[in-house]
């Protein structure tokens, strides 16, 4: 299968409901649905508010099954082993409650971790008396080996929970997570992957990682709605998974038992949101030849591909394009020399710090840089401007609707801003 060029204008674009006046290069933060899995969703909603008796009492649990099992083929497990959650925050939430720890214990991070995830486990550790120990990576990745060494050389004895990213999310990078599960289970330390960015940028096997909790967001990648995530538990750590809200427990249909139960039922809320996750996977996975009036103009074969991997192929040249484009207009330069081992379809680049204005506050919650609010306000771009250690970077993502004239116009926005 050969990879595909990038049209100049998206024939992908009108699928979505974007305004033909926004430039939106930030999938990675809120990535939005595709008019279809709205539609689903929709559908589902209709379905709950004509008859809510029916619909919850009889007819929910069998459903969430049902779209759990697509999910769960595509993520490479079984449907038992997988709950719906809110989004990602939601289920690294549930793995902090359900993770015993005590004063002198330690959770392991790196620095590359995701902003509330690392306030959710000082908390945790704060609370507990436990310790919270982030492992600084190299500045440059290069090895993955030597990146997993280098992260398992902050665990001690005292470690109880390894918490990592699958693609970080400040710095856009695919970590070793292979490598950090294999090395974990010959000391019989939990692992915790936090995967919302992973899951559809990259082939996802959970049978194969074998790890002990995987949290994701499907409104990233995959394009399901907004409050759509899931929360994958192994089957040796499911007698000990505990709920972050306490509700009644049990089935509302009367099923069988089971450890989900404590998370189907939470309260009274719509469920739309994960049922339609089902057709989102299904409008990933369907043929790019369903679509021939999309594609007439493209003179290569076309062969067998899918819209995700279309989605990748036009993600991976398009980063590509921003390295390349952005480095030669702005001076931006990427974390690491090697992009196609270390990112996915997206990638942070650092910008020329002195060229920008100071703002120091640009990091806390809620809080941007000028530059962001610059590209919006005078270009109608979006995309995150985010610090991380010393260096500002700007995070650039591709998706089925962005195109290079995206990248271009992006170039010359920020050669305005900084000249």
């Amino acid at each position: 299968m050969t990879a595909r060029g990038v049209l100049n204008s998206s024939p992908w674009r009108d699928l979505w409901s974007l305004p033909d006046d926004v430039l939106y290069l930030n999938h990675g933060s809120f990535g939005p649905s595709p008019k279809v899995v709205q539609d689903s969703f929709k559908h589902w909603t209709r379905q709950l508010e004509s008859q809510p008796m029916n619909f919850l009492l009889r007819e929910m649990e069998e459903a969430l099954e049902n779209s759990l099992a697509v999910l769960a083929d595509f993520v490479g497990t079984s449907r038992g082993n997988l709950i719906f959650v809110d989004n990602a925050t939601f289920g690294m939430n549930i793995v902090a409650a359900s993770t015993c720890l005590e004063a002198g214990d330690e959770v392991l991070l790196t620095d590359h971790e995701y902003g509330a995830v690392t306030r959710l486990w000082r908390r945790t550790c704060q609370q507990t008396g436990a310790r919270l120990v982030t492992q600084e990576l190299p500045v440059c990745l290069s090895d993955r080996d030597a990146v997993a060494e280098q992260f398992m050389a902050g665990v001690t004895q005292q470690t109880r929970l390894i918490v990592v990213s699958h693609v970080t999310s400040p710095t856009a990078l695919i970590l070793p997570v292979e490598e950090i599960c294999r090395r974990a289970r010959t000391l019989d330390i939990p692992v915790c992957i936090d995967g919302p960015h992973a899951v559809g940028m990259l082939p996802l096997n959970l049978k194969k990682l074998d790890c002990d909790y995987y949290t994701a967001s499907c409104h990233k990648w995959l394009s399901a709605p907004f409050g759509s995530g899931f929360l994958y538990v192994a089957p040796r750590q499911q007698k000990r998974i505990q709920p972050a809200i306490v509700s009644w427990g049990g089935s509302i249909g009367g099923r069988q038992p089971s450890w989900k139960d404590e998370f189907n039922w939470l309260g009274t809320r719509n469920p739309a949101a994960f049922l339609a996750t089902a057709d989102a996977l299904r409008f990933l996975q369907s043929s790019v030849s369903s679509f021939p009036e999309r594609i007439a103009a493209d003179p290569e074969p076309l062969g067998d591909l899918t819209l995700l991997d279309e989605f990748r192929n036009i993600a991976h040249k398009l980063i590509d394009l921003a390295v390349t484009e952005l480095g030669r207009s702005v001076g931006t330069k990427p974390l690491v020399k090697d992009t196609v081992a270390w990112c996915g379809s997206m990638i942070s680049l650092a910008l020329p710090a002195p060229s920008l204005p100071e703002a120091d506050h640009v990091g806390k919650a809620g809080q941007r840089h000028p530059l962001q609010d610059w590209l919006w306000e005078n270009h109608q771009i979006e995309i995150p401007v985010v610090r991380w250690r010393d260096q500002l970077l700007i995070r650039v993502s591709g998706h089925l609707y962005n195109s290079v004239d995206d990248i271009f116009t992006l170039s010359a926005a920020l050669r305005e801003y900084l000249n």
